[in-house]
């Protein structure tokens, strides 16, 4: 008589998976807590600031999951190379416990898993989840790419100089990457020069197109995105008039209200809204131009999709 398992049969069947999950909540649930409390109160670096879309990106890639969890069971169990030294090698910058190498091991610990347990079927199935999490895992580049954006800094101070000049606002000076308002200076830093919503922005966009199924058509992505860039700039420039204006009245009330208070939030969302009507409005020009073309054929200035 073969021994048999008190357990119950829901147990026996993912144990492991369950051990994976349990293990893996109690390495980084902390770390994910800490994410979320910085960017809620803005208790987090500056740096990590631009990240804070990682609240929508993050439970949106375990939605994902969730949602592909009969495909994930019935791949079959396989294992790649890769996987294993992408788990060493989260393994290790976990370890060493700096902030920047932990927040790394998380992405890699996650991918690494994937390929180890499922393989290149695995990896491909939870491709998006994965970028979403890559993404919004905070790392050092907005900081490496900081001293580059100077010439954006540079466009969006003369412009707003500009607007605030056919404003007719007295004493005004630009110079460089500031403005002066009746002797008030007001610097257009990275963070004031929309970098962190330009990434925001990319990010709710590439969530809006694989939530839309948009992401399959070249020209799509490519519309979005460049609108999205334009968007972006656009409001900043009108946000560091207005900025600028205030400060230079003498509002420091309303400067600080639109500067770090709940204005600043509002204007975040404006930018996102103008990023989900483009996307509506390029869906719209899609829907007229292949109802209005016999072929199913759409030129995009010069890139070609066959519907």
């Amino acid at each position: 008589m073969e021994p048999t398992s008190s357990l119950p049969p829901l147990i026996q069947r993912h144990w492991l998976n369950g051990l994976i999950l349990a293990l893996f909540a109690a390495l980084y649930g902390p770390l994910l807590i800490h994410w979320a409390d910085g960017w809620l109160n803005k208790s987090i670096s500056l740096e990590h600031e631009y990240f804070s879309h990682g609240l929508l990106g993050l439970p949106y890639a375990g939605y994902l999951v969730w949602e592909q969890r009969k495909r994930w069971q019935k791949l079959p169990a396989q294992s790649h190379p890769a996987g294993f030294v992408l788990l060493g090698l989260g393994a290790i910058a976990y370890l060493i416990g700096t902030g920047e190498l932990m927040n790394a091991s998380f992405p890699l610990i996650l991918t690494g898993l994937c390929l180890t347990l499922k393989g290149v079927p695995g990896l491909k199935l939870q491709a998006f989840p994965l970028l979403f999490t890559l993404f919004a895992t905070p790392n050092p580049i907005p900081y490496l790419i900081s001293p580059y954006i100077l010439p954006l800094q540079n466009f969006i101070a003369g412009t707003a100089g500009f607007i605030l000049h056919v404003l007719n606002v007295p004493d005004l000076n630009v110079s460089g990457i500031h403005l002066s308002v009746r002797g008030n200076f007001v610097e257009v830093a990275p963070h004031c020069s929309g970098l962190k919503m330009l990434f925001t922005s990319l990010y709710i966009g590439g969530m809006l197109l694989h939530w839309t199924g948009m992401w399959r058509s070249r020209p799509k992505v490519l519309w979005l995105f460049g609108g999205t860039v334009i968007i972006s700039v656009v409001v900043n420039i009108l946000r560091n008039t207005f900025l600028a204006y205030l400060y230079g009245m003498d509002h420091i009330t309303l400067f600080n209200w639109a500067h770090e208070g709940m204005g600043g939030d509002l204007i975040s969302l404006v930018m996102l809204m103008a990023v989900v009507v483009w996307l509506d409005c390029i869906e719209r020009i899609d829907n007229y131009f292949t109802l209005g073309t016999a072929t199913g054929i759409i030129n995009y200035g010069g890139w070609w999709e066959k519907k």
